[in-house]
């Protein structure tokens, strides 16, 4: 299987401590026994560097990169692998990596002052875990992430099913956007109120893996499986892939029934990820325009696929396109605890605390004069923006919102009370998404990270089986900053019934 980068052209879219070797605790049986039978080494460098961003004329961005690349190098194994990655700080300040999604033991996730020290410059720290689970997951500091991240600190990983999918070629597209000046350099403006306050960062040139692209090649006939990763701070994607008919067969890494996708657009919040099959039905020498929709009024050209002569088969392949499960815990529905947690605050907090009759009890952002005058404050100052039931954080370390035995089923559910949408992530496990606004879920999809809408409640239920403090938080990194992240604990005795 082969990667295909971004063809590049003129055309710019410029818009407005030592290692933990503890085993995972989370491995079936047969994954469990064959841990230790291949382990697989890598060395990631995070470092100042320079790349095109956009084509000619503009000259290189500076950027922030892993070994001098963006995304930052693919990191590929095999499920029942061990990693060993040891990262090098070759930035002027502290940093961290977290492995989205990857179900690994608490001290390896990457998380400042909560997980690990923060690795300092010029220092290293090499994190060690198993590839418990087969998907398209990804990597990206959570120390200063809003600015790490926003100069290209990101990139792929990818862990390989036994048995994946037949397909004649395979593509990751790392999607993100960046801020960017007239002379191509990224714009310094991290961290500003107005980012804070409304829908975070959200840049003015998108990239497919690093790059503004122009067209990608396509053949006649050909069934690709696409693996899509949202790495923007803020920027949630829609896109529509025209007549193609696009197939989901995975979301976060996890497996799903194979479907067509809602309203027939490929959604992902910050941090998400979606597996697609991709049957290229155009023919000889046309071109199939991939257009983001998400945000109205200002919809754009992502990328053309672009048809060469040729044709591989006439029509689509009789191939299955059901991916295998991952060993995940079934939530018992019956025995389940229950916890209720609202996210609210930012611009218009209030207003839609009031209209969905609700208020914080510490009085932060709730009702009265005095709370909404010290939110305001807040506000100015660029802290306590955000809320996680009541509570804004401050740093990465912090009481637990709520502590569960291990092995007990939880079931969250959660209220988005303000004007903005929230992909709402949690660390060390993955959950089944049950209902939204209600209504029972046509897939009962595993996530790790779910993106939730104004207003919009959601019901997610997982086996709390991971022992350690993970974090709880907005994936808009301004909105994580501000305030919108906590911490679940998951004890390390298992509950006796």
């Amino acid at each position: 299987m082969t990667l295909h980068l971004p063809t590049l052209t003129r055309r710019a879219f410029l818009t407005s401590a030592a290692a933990f070797a503890a085993s995972t605790v989370l491995p079936a049986s047969g994954l469990r026994n064959a841990r230790a039978a291949s382990v697989k080494e890598f060395r990631l460098k995070p470092a100042p560097g320079r790349t095109h961003v956009v084509p000619e004329p503009y000259g290189e961005t500076p950027v922030w990169s892993y070994n001098d690349v963006v995304p930052g190098p693919e990191i590929r194994v095999r499920q029942g692998d061990r990693l060993r990655v040891t990262v090098e700080n070759g930035l002027d300040e502290e940093t961290t990596v977290h492995w989205h999604g990857m179900r690994t033991p608490n001290a390896m996730d990457g998380v400042p002052h909560l997980t690990q020290a923060p690795i300092a410059p010029g220092e290293s720290f090499i994190y060690e875990f198993d590839a418990v689970d087969a998907g398209t997951f990804w990597y990206h500091p959570h120390q200063n992430s809003t600015v790490q991240v926003g100069r290209g600190l990101y990139g792929p990983l990818i862990i390989e099913e036994a048995e994946p999918v037949r397909v004649d070629r395979e593509l990751t597209w790392v999607l993100d956007d960046w801020r960017l000046t007239k002379s191509a350099a990224i714009s310094d403006d991290f961290d500003n109120r107005h980012d804070l306050m409304h829908n975070g960062r959200v840049g003015n040139t998108v990239t497919i893996n690093g790059r503004v692209p122009e067209s990608l090649t396509a053949r006649t006939g050909e069934r690709v499986r696409l693996r899509l990763i949202n790495a923007a701070n803020a920027r949630i994607f829609a896109l529509d892939f025209a007549d193609l008919m696009p197939i989901v067969i995975a979301f976060d890494g996890q497996p799903v029934a194979p479907h067509a996708p809602t309203d027939g657009l490929v959604s992902l919040g910050p941090a998400m990820r979606v597996d697609l099959i991709l049957d290229m039905t155009g023919g000889p020498g046309s071109r199939t325009t991939v257009v983001d929709r998400f945000y109205r009024g200002l919809e754009y050209r992502l990328v053309d696929l672009a048809y060469a002569e040729t044709v591989l088969r006439e029509g689509p392949p009789d191939w299955p396109v059901e991916l295998p499960a991952n060993p995940l815990a079934e939530p018992d529905l019956r025995d389940a605890i229950r916890h209720e947690v609202t996210f609210n605050g930012g611009m218009m907090g209030q207003m839609v605390m009031a209209e969905m009759g609700g208020s914080m009890g510490d009085g932060s952002a709730g009702g009265t004069s005095g709370g909404m005058m010290g939110n305001m404050m807040n506000m100015m100052h660029g802290r306590g923006i955000w809320f996680i039931n009541g509570r804004a954080a401050i740093g990465h370390v912090m009481d637990p919102l709520l502590t569960l035995s291990r092995g007990r089923t939880c079931v969250l559910a959660l209220t988005n009370a303000t004007a903005w949408h929230h992909p709402i992530h949690l660390h060390g496990h993955s959950f089944r998404v049950l209902s939204r606004n209600d209504q029972p879920t046509a897939y009962r999809e595993w996530q790790d990270t779910v993106l939730m809408a104004p207003r919009e409640k959601v019901e997610i239920a997982f086996v709390a089986d991971n022992p350690g403090d993970w974090m709880f938080h907005c994936h808009i990194l301004e909105h994580q900053a501000a305030g919108m992240m906590g911490v679940i604990r998951v004890s390390g005795e298992e509950e006796r019934i």
